[in-house]
């Protein structure tokens, strides 16, 4: 079971292999790329111990040598100090320009390892083996990289593609269900940005997906990938449509920030609940049917995820407080923060037409709803 996308960026081109057994085989699909027969892998902790030895043995079967850094697991990682570390031990292997970084795990280790590897000598290829399913969905494609700052979310990074991203479904029967359901949050948003009837197959085919049934885990990686290929393809800097994919972070990002990055809220939670209000923020301004933040709450309760702000524990700013962490985010475009608003479930658009004070309202109301 391998389904292959390709993301057709000129003279950055590289596959997406997607299917079980992708770590056993990764000496078979990483050589072709090497230039000598060694490769130096970036994992955090809790990977390293479920993953680590599977993949050392798959690239020894093909007579390639591994060295390994084992980081603390989590988004904390996502600094300056651990770039840092990635950096000095990366230089410390010898790593040449012509090697091959591996970066083995989550979002954090994709996005970290990725940026070690862009600044590693001015630039070393890079490949992707996303161990979570919203890295395998969202993160390993596309080429961003990079680490937060105290200012925000991925505030210092580089666009620098993989050379190869290697996504082993079979790895995620590993994940916790909260962390797979977080990951969960960034399939539906493509069905919610882009394609309705992704989301229709979502809403029949998403607990059957959530209980572990291979066939329809492949089909969702398959799909979500396809479509963020063909998205980047189009606009690899995001200039443009790339902003598509930014549906829920606006909100998701600030929420994120006012839970300090932790465990109250994982970044798929942040996107999913993001969406919702993304959805109801539409629905206000007349924009989608009033019916359509409900259908996307419903499927999302449905599949036992957090819906609303009411769902994260733990204090939270006011709504002028959040809106000031919105001001943060990458999208802000002259000082004008942009969004990304619906006319309906599958047809996203990008803005910067949107009243403060709607979104104050958004924001007031969902708080409320903490009691």
């Amino acid at each position: 079971m391998l389904e292959i996308v390709d993301v057709d960026l000129p003279g950055r081109a590289y596959q997406v292999r997607i299917g079980t057994g992708l770590l056993e085989r990764a000496g078979a699909e990483i050589a072709p790329l090497l230039s000598r027969p060694k490769v130096a892998i970036i994992t955090d902790e809790t990977v390293a111990a479920l993953h680590l030895d599977a993949l050392r043995a798959g690239l020894a079967a093909e007579g390639i040598a591994a060295d390994a850094l084992s980081l603390p697991a989590g988004e904390a990682t996502k600094a300056w100090g651990p770039l840092q570390h990635c950096v000095s031990w990366l230089l410390d292997q010898h790593v040449e320009r012509g090697d091959i970084v591996i970066a083995l795990g989550g979002g954090v280790i994709g996005d970290l390892a990725g940026f070690a590897a862009a600044i590693l000598r001015r630039g070393v290829r890079f490949v992707q083996m996303p161990t979570s399913l919203l890295a395998q969905v969202d993160s390993s494609v596309g080429g961003k990289t990079g680490i937060n700052a105290s200012q925000g979310k991925n505030l210092i990074g580089a666009f620098h593609q993989p050379s190869l991203v290697l996504a082993d479904i079979g790895v995620l029967g590993t994940l916790e269900p909260r962390d797979f359901l977080a990951g969960y949050g960034e399939v539906v948003k493509y069905g919610l940005l882009g394609d309705a009837a992704f989301f229709e197959w979502l809403e029949t085919q998403g607990p059957s997906l959530a209980a572990g049934d291979m066939a329809a885990r492949v089909e969702a990686v398959r799909w979500s990938v396809q479509m963020k290929a063909d998205i980047v393809t189009r606009d690899e800097k995001e200039h443009g449509d790339r902003a598509l994919l930014n549906l829920g972070h606006t909100f998701g990002h600030a929420l994120e920030a006012a839970t300090g990055y932790s465990d109250r809220l994982l970044h798929g939670e942040g996107v999913a609940i993001g969406c919702a209000l993304a959805f109801e923020l539409s629905s206000r301004l007349g924009l989608c049917a009033q019916e359509d933040p409900s259908r996307v709450r419903a499927h999302l309760k449905a599949m036992g995820m957090k819906t609303d702000i009411a769902d994260i524990p733990g204090d939270l700013p006011d709504a002028e407080g959040l809106l000031h962490l919105m001001g943060q985010d990458k999208k802000v475009v002259q000082g004008t923060l942009r969004f990304i608003l619906a006319r309906g479930i599958g047809t996203a658009f990008i803005t910067s037409d949107v009243p403060g004070e709607a979104v104050r309202g958004v924001l007031r109301d969902a708080l409320a709803g903490r009691g």
